[in-house]
């Protein structure tokens, strides 16, 4: 009976035995969970990447891809009934080339002349000499600009001051009962929406003017 009592003794395992024994689990499953934790920081990473890359690359090749698309983009400025005729009234419209992410800073003002029934005329607001934006005077029937005393006759030609043109104007189209412009080809110097009348010579600084013959 001791006899068997020492074998069973004998062929059991020390504590240490027992702790050197279960190490290599321990350590495997320490590995697996270093493993686990390795691949979910590079999933969250990976995600928080793709969330930062977004705006970025949506940024620096947003004007690209949105340039096809919004080249011949016809823009809404309103009924027809919105803006009277013999008058003159400011609109605005958002540029189809931009983001929603842009704010206010998407919207682009112009002025609108109904001169009768469908027939009009968008003028961009900007002056064609450095830009500036351009008011109109009722009273006098001119645009004015404040930079640089640029002026222009109601119907967009050129009266005195610095610019070398009229104003830059858009191509429209009335669909149903809406004003609508092409708002994706802006105007300018190549791609002008109407001639001006190379005919017209400033007289003198209060705007009048002659025809030559």
């Amino acid at each position: 009976m001791s006899e068997q009592h020492s074998d069973h003794v004998s062929g059991g395992l020390s504590p240490q035995e027992n702790k050197l024994q279960s190490e290599p689990k321990n350590g495997l499953k320490d590995h697996s969970r270093r493993v686990f934790l390795f691949k979910l920081s590079l999933l969250v990473n990976g995600a928080v990447g793709v969330v930062l890359a977004v705006p970025i690359v949506r940024y620096l090749l947003g004007p690209v891809i949105q340039k096809k698309s919004s080249y011949h983009s016809w823009i809404t400025l309103g009924n027809v009934d919105d803006f009277p005729e013999g008058e003159t009234r400011l609109a605005d419209y958002r540029n189809p080339s931009t983001t929603e992410w842009d704010g206010d800073t998407g919207k682009v003002a112009c002025w609108v002349r109904r001169k009768s029934g469908n027939d009009f005329q968008v003028f961009a607001i900007n002056c064609a000499h450095l830009g500036c934006p351009v008011r109109w005077f009722s009273e006098s029937k001119l645009f004015l600009c404040p930079c640089h005393g640029g002026a222009y006759y109601e119907d967009g030609s050129r009266a005195a001051g610095p610019p070398e043109r009229g104003l830059f104007e858009y191509k429209y189209r009335i669909a149903g009962a809406k004003l609508m412009i092409n708002a994706g080809e802006l105007p300018t110097l190549s791609t002008p929406a109407s001639a001006q009348n190379a005919n017209f010579v400033p007289l003198d600084k209060i705007g009048r003017a002659t025809w030559q013959s």
